[in-house]
Protein backbone atom coordinates (compact mmCIF):
# COMPACT_ATOMS: atom_id res chain seq x y z
CA UNK A 1 0.00 0.00 0.00
CA UNK A 2 1.23 3.44 -0.93
CA UNK A 3 0.68 6.48 1.28
CA UNK A 4 -1.38 9.36 -0.18
CA UNK A 5 1.78 11.45 -0.67
CA UNK A 6 3.25 8.82 -3.03
CA UNK A 7 0.27 8.49 -5.37
CA UNK A 8 1.17 9.08 -9.03
CA UNK A 9 -1.04 10.34 -11.87
CA UNK A 10 -3.00 7.52 -13.41
CA UNK A 11 -2.69 9.20 -16.83
CA UNK A 12 1.10 8.74 -16.62
CA UNK A 13 0.60 5.02 -17.30
CA UNK A 14 -0.48 5.83 -20.85
CA UNK A 15 2.58 8.04 -21.32
CA UNK A 16 4.87 5.37 -19.82
CA UNK A 17 3.71 2.65 -22.19
CA UNK A 18 3.72 4.97 -25.20
CA UNK A 19 7.25 6.24 -24.46
CA UNK A 20 9.15 6.15 -21.16
CA UNK A 21 11.11 9.27 -22.11
CA UNK A 22 7.89 11.17 -22.84
CA UNK A 23 6.55 10.09 -19.46
CA UNK A 24 9.67 11.32 -17.65
CA UNK A 25 9.76 14.62 -19.55
CA UNK A 26 6.11 15.34 -18.69
CA UNK A 27 5.84 14.01 -15.16
CA UNK A 28 9.37 14.26 -13.72
CA UNK A 29 10.95 17.16 -15.60
CA UNK A 30 7.57 18.95 -15.88
CA UNK A 31 8.09 19.82 -19.56
CA UNK A 32 4.98 20.30 -21.65
CA UNK A 33 4.41 21.70 -25.12
CA UNK A 34 1.12 21.61 -26.91
CA UNK A 35 0.66 20.82 -30.59
CA UNK A 36 -2.43 20.35 -32.75
CA UNK A 37 -3.01 16.79 -31.51
CA UNK A 38 -2.72 17.60 -27.81
CA UNK A 39 -4.87 20.74 -28.24
CA UNK A 40 -7.59 18.71 -29.97
CA UNK A 41 -7.39 16.09 -27.21
CA UNK A 42 -7.55 18.72 -24.47
CA UNK A 43 -10.61 20.36 -26.05
CA UNK A 44 -12.35 17.00 -26.47
CA UNK A 45 -11.69 16.14 -22.81
CA UNK A 46 -12.93 19.55 -21.66
CA UNK A 47 -16.15 18.94 -23.58
CA UNK A 48 -16.61 15.49 -22.03
CA UNK A 49 -15.82 16.70 -18.50
CA UNK A 50 -18.14 19.72 -18.69
CA UNK A 51 -21.27 17.70 -19.44
CA UNK A 52 -22.05 16.82 -15.79
CA UNK A 53 -24.12 13.85 -14.62
CA UNK A 54 -27.17 12.37 -16.26
CA UNK A 55 -29.50 9.39 -16.13
CA UNK A 56 -30.78 7.96 -19.40
CA UNK A 57 -32.49 4.61 -19.98
CA UNK A 58 -31.56 3.46 -16.48
CA UNK A 59 -27.84 4.21 -16.95
CA UNK A 60 -26.33 6.83 -14.63
CA UNK A 61 -23.43 8.63 -16.29
CA UNK A 62 -20.84 10.38 -14.12
CA UNK A 63 -18.03 12.48 -15.56
CA UNK A 64 -14.75 13.67 -14.05
CA UNK A 65 -14.92 11.19 -11.15
CA UNK A 66 -11.86 11.25 -8.88
CA UNK A 67 -10.19 7.84 -8.52
CA UNK A 68 -7.40 6.41 -6.43
CA UNK A 69 -5.75 3.13 -5.61
CA UNK A 70 -3.50 2.87 -2.57
CA UNK A 71 -2.54 -0.64 -3.68
CA UNK A 72 -1.26 0.56 -7.09
CA UNK A 73 -0.25 4.02 -5.89
CA UNK A 74 -2.37 5.88 -8.44
CA UNK A 75 -4.71 8.85 -8.45
CA UNK A 76 -6.64 10.47 -11.28
CA UNK A 77 -9.97 11.28 -12.85
CA UNK A 78 -12.18 9.41 -15.24
CA UNK A 79 -13.63 10.82 -18.40
CA UNK A 80 -16.90 8.92 -18.00
CA UNK A 81 -18.21 6.15 -15.76
CA UNK A 82 -21.56 4.64 -16.64
CA UNK A 83 -23.29 2.80 -13.81
CA UNK A 84 -25.34 -0.06 -15.26
CA UNK A 85 -27.37 -1.83 -12.57
CA UNK A 86 -24.88 -0.49 -10.03
CA UNK A 87 -21.83 -1.87 -11.90
CA UNK A 88 -19.35 0.79 -13.04
CA UNK A 89 -18.39 0.82 -16.72
CA UNK A 90 -15.47 3.22 -17.34
CA UNK A 91 -15.23 4.93 -20.73
CA UNK A 92 -11.97 6.63 -21.67
CA UNK A 93 -12.07 9.21 -24.48
CA UNK A 94 -9.17 9.50 -26.94
CA UNK A 95 -8.81 11.99 -29.78
CA UNK A 96 -7.29 9.67 -32.36
CA UNK A 97 -7.31 6.01 -33.28
CA UNK A 98 -6.61 2.77 -31.46
CA UNK A 99 -2.86 2.33 -30.90
CA UNK A 100 -0.75 -0.70 -31.73
CA UNK A 101 0.29 -1.17 -28.09
CA UNK A 102 -1.91 -1.45 -25.00
CA UNK A 103 -1.20 2.00 -23.53
CA UNK A 104 -4.84 3.16 -23.78
CA UNK A 105 -6.19 -0.16 -22.52
CA UNK A 106 -3.85 -0.10 -19.53
CA UNK A 107 -5.04 3.40 -18.62
CA UNK A 108 -8.65 2.20 -18.80
CA UNK A 109 -7.84 -0.92 -16.78
CA UNK A 110 -6.15 1.20 -14.10
CA UNK A 111 -9.36 3.22 -13.81
CA UNK A 112 -11.32 -0.01 -13.36
CA UNK A 113 -8.88 -1.28 -10.72
CA UNK A 114 -9.29 1.99 -8.83
CA UNK A 115 -13.08 1.68 -9.02
CA UNK A 116 -12.88 -1.90 -7.77
CA UNK A 117 -10.74 -0.90 -4.81
CA UNK A 118 -12.92 2.11 -3.97
CA UNK A 119 -16.32 0.40 -4.39
CA UNK A 120 -15.51 -3.22 -3.51
CA UNK A 121 -17.09 -4.45 -6.75
CA UNK A 122 -15.73 -6.23 -9.84
CA UNK A 123 -15.52 -4.23 -13.08
CA UNK A 124 -15.49 -6.81 -15.90
CA UNK A 125 -15.16 -4.44 -18.87
CA UNK A 126 -15.02 -0.87 -20.07
CA UNK A 127 -14.66 0.97 -23.34
CA UNK A 128 -12.46 3.45 -25.15
CA UNK A 129 -14.15 6.02 -27.37
CA UNK A 130 -11.83 6.92 -30.23
CA UNK A 131 -12.51 10.24 -31.94
CA UNK A 132 -11.22 9.28 -35.39
CA UNK A 133 -13.70 6.48 -36.09
CA UNK A 134 -16.11 8.12 -33.58
CA UNK A 135 -17.04 4.86 -31.90
CA UNK A 136 -16.37 2.79 -28.83
CA UNK A 137 -14.05 -0.16 -28.58
CA UNK A 138 -15.17 -2.56 -25.84
CA UNK A 139 -12.25 -3.67 -23.65
CA UNK A 140 -12.59 -6.86 -21.60
CA UNK A 141 -10.61 -6.38 -18.39
CA UNK A 142 -9.10 -9.85 -18.33
CA UNK A 143 -6.31 -11.27 -16.15
CA UNK A 144 -3.61 -10.53 -18.75
CA UNK A 145 -4.53 -6.84 -19.02
CA UNK A 146 -4.85 -6.54 -15.24
CA UNK A 147 -1.36 -8.01 -14.77
CA UNK A 148 0.09 -5.71 -17.43
CA UNK A 149 -1.54 -2.74 -15.66
CA UNK A 150 -0.14 -3.71 -12.27
CA UNK A 151 3.32 -4.17 -13.80
CA UNK A 152 3.06 -0.77 -15.50
CA UNK A 153 2.13 0.88 -12.20
CA UNK A 154 5.20 -0.70 -10.56
CA UNK A 155 7.41 0.48 -13.48
CA UNK A 156 5.96 3.99 -13.15
CA UNK A 157 6.88 4.10 -9.45
CA UNK A 158 10.38 2.82 -10.26
CA UNK A 159 10.81 5.56 -12.89
CA UNK A 160 9.69 8.24 -10.43
CA UNK A 161 11.91 6.83 -7.67
CA UNK A 162 14.96 6.80 -9.98
CA UNK A 163 14.31 10.40 -11.14
CA UNK A 164 16.31 9.66 -14.31
CA UNK A 165 14.95 10.48 -17.74
CA UNK A 166 15.60 7.60 -20.15
CA UNK A 167 17.65 8.34 -23.28
CA UNK A 168 15.84 9.23 -26.49
CA UNK A 169 15.13 6.50 -29.01
CA UNK A 170 13.79 7.72 -32.34
CA UNK A 171 10.65 5.98 -33.61
CA UNK A 172 9.02 7.86 -36.49
CA UNK A 173 5.51 6.55 -35.70
CA UNK A 174 5.69 7.80 -32.12
CA UNK A 175 8.08 10.74 -32.31
CA UNK A 176 6.76 12.74 -35.26
CA UNK A 177 3.26 13.39 -33.80
CA UNK A 178 4.64 13.91 -30.25
CA UNK A 179 4.27 17.46 -28.92
CA UNK A 180 7.64 17.10 -27.17
CA UNK A 181 9.62 16.31 -30.33
CA UNK A 182 11.70 19.51 -30.14
CA UNK A 183 12.34 19.21 -26.40
CA UNK A 184 13.18 15.51 -26.60
CA UNK A 185 15.37 15.71 -29.71
CA UNK A 186 15.38 11.96 -30.37
CA UNK A 187 17.39 12.29 -33.57
CA UNK A 188 20.17 14.31 -31.91
CA UNK A 189 21.37 11.31 -29.92
CA UNK A 190 21.83 9.25 -33.07
CA UNK A 191 23.89 12.00 -34.68
CA UNK A 192 26.13 12.40 -31.64
CA UNK A 193 26.69 8.64 -31.41
CA UNK A 194 27.51 8.43 -35.12
CA UNK A 195 29.83 11.44 -34.82
CA UNK A 196 31.69 9.90 -31.88
CA UNK A 197 32.00 6.55 -33.63
CA UNK A 198 33.41 8.19 -36.76
CA UNK A 199 35.76 10.42 -34.74
CA UNK A 200 37.20 7.46 -32.85
CA UNK A 201 37.95 5.43 -35.98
Amino acid sequence: MYPEADLLPLSALQHLLYCERQCALIHIEQIWTENRFTAEGRLAHEKVHSAGQEVRDGVRTVRDLTLRSLRLGLVGKTDVVEFRDGVPYPVEHKRGRDKANDCDRVQLCAQALCLEEMLGITVPEGAIFYGQPRRRTVVPLDATLRQKTEEAAARLHALFDARVTPPAVYDKQKCEPCSLLNECQPRAGRNVTRYLQEALQ
